[in-house]
């Protein structure tokens, strides 16, 4: 039963990731192009491309891991700093992207 309940948190979080990423993704592929800048196959793209997933990271570790199928005694939020630390990067990484062109 544990290993059914593990292998949908999986696929939850595959989901998850996929799903936000892309949206993402697409919102800030959108920005910069009103802005005139493409990041396709550049180093800023990859750069963006890393800071997209470090918000689902935040939001399923500090959210969304109490509400799926897996329950734990190990399931902690993040500390605060850290979620404050990894989303300002994050921020800043999608800011510096385009120089990085």
């Amino acid at each position: 039963m544990t290993l059914i309940r593990v292998t949908l948190e999986l696929f939850r979080i595959i989901a998850i990731f996929l799903i936000l990423g892309a949206v993402l993704g697409g919102i800030l592929k959108f920005l910069y192009g009103s802005l005139g800048v493409n990041l396709d196959n550049t180093s800023g793209g990859w750069l963006a491309g890393i800071a997209i997933y470090i918000f689902p990271f935040v939001l399923y570790r500090n959210k969304l891991q109490f509400s799926g199928f897996y329950k734990g005694e190990n399931q902690v939020k993040l500390p605060k700093k850290l979620s404050v630390s990894l989303v300002c990067c994050a921020a800043f990484m999608i800011i510096i992207a385009p120089i990085f062109r």
